[in-house]
């Protein structure tokens, strides 16, 4: 059996992501170096690893196989580099940071600032939806998952460290800003823009018109959180979202927030974690700055509500 490093590597992301291209892209590497690393490790194994159904990938039950020991053995060289690291001490070895994609308005700038303090770590984000994360969780590839609602069925150990209230957002012109009072009627009869189902916000938001005894009927369902600040502007509709999201839209008067019953919602940022999962000093690192940045961006958040008459409150 002729098998190398290299090329478990590049199958494991192939198979996680499910495609040549995005994997190609992952890896900066080109579809085609791709395909034949492929083709010369199900050669050097003798076994076929996958098929190829429509556009993506399906493994066999021998692909299932390698990827279960190429995940194994990729968990294991990254424990050796966590302990390599400890031994070299805070100032060198590997962070890896995943949240959901709400983060992308506040963990970007806090890495950055990290890598100034700490320009001997190797430190990466990735940002993505609830359920890409979740899988990563389940796949142990990171050292902290930054989300608001960590899931419920696995062996995690979750921290709360700050705020990140979810509110309802309109155009100036909506006539829910205008409302001193929602009814049932208006909610079944109103508009919602939504993200794709799994994340945290569209779970908000059937979670809220339940209390209504109504059911969410998406007016579009959009694949970020721009695209569902532009839909909101344009008058398709009303959305919950993250206050990180659309602080810069307040400020300008671009976007409204409705007086609404159960908002702003109180949702907090958590730090997730594998129970047992050893914690690097680069990863104790960036969890400290965490806990040193967060609560100013709390109190930041808190005063910006006030000045829009929808004080935070830990009751929804």
């Amino acid at each position: 059996m002729k098998v190398t490093l290299h090329q478990l590597r590049i199958f494991r992301v192939v198979a996680e992501l499910g495609s040549i291209a995005r994997a190609a892209e992952r890896l900066h590497l080109t579809p085609p170096t791709l395909s034949i690393q492929l083709r010369q490790l199900s050669e050097g194994l003798g076994v076929t690893l996958y098929e190829v159904v429509g556009r993506r990938l399906r493994l066999t039950g021998a692909g299932e196989d390698v990827l279960a020991s190429a995940q194994k053995l990729d968990a294991e060289l990254r424990a050796l580099d966590q302990r390599l690291a400890a031994r070299g001490g805070v100032e060198r070895g590997r962070l890896r940071v995943a949240a959901v994609s709400t983060g992308e308005y506040l963990f970007p700038s806090m890495l950055g600032r990290f890598r100034q303090k700490h320009p001997g770590i190797e430190a990466s984000l990735q940002i993505m939806p609830r359920d890409s994360l979740i899988r990563r969780i389940d796949q142990g590839l990171d050292d902290w998952y930054l989300m608001s609602r960590p899931p419920e069925d696995r062996n995690l150990t979750v921290e709360r460290v700050g705020i990140n209230p979810l509110v309802m957002i309109a155009a100036p012109d909506h006539p829910w800003t205008r409302r001193k009072r929602i009814d049932f009627r208006a909610v079944s009869n109103e508009r919602f823009v939504v993200r794709e189902p799994g994340s945290g916000t569209r779970l908000w938001t059937e979670e809220w018109l339940r209390r209504f005894g109504a059911e969410l009927k998406p007016a579009l369902e959009l694949g970020s959180n721009e695209a569902i600040k532009q839909a909101v502007r344009g008058g398709h509709g009303l959305a919950v979202i993250s206050l990180h999201a659309v602080r810069l839209e307040l400020e300008a008067g671009l976007l409204a927030l409705p007086r609404v019953p159960h908002f702003p919602a109180p949702v907090w940022w958590h730090r997730v974690q594998r129970a047992g999962a050893a914690i690097s000093p680069a990863a104790r690192a960036f969890g400290s700055q965490l806990d040193e940045e967060l609560p100013q961006l709390d109190e930041d958040l808190r005063t910006l509500l006030q000045r829009h008459r929808q004080p935070w409150s830990t009751k929804a």
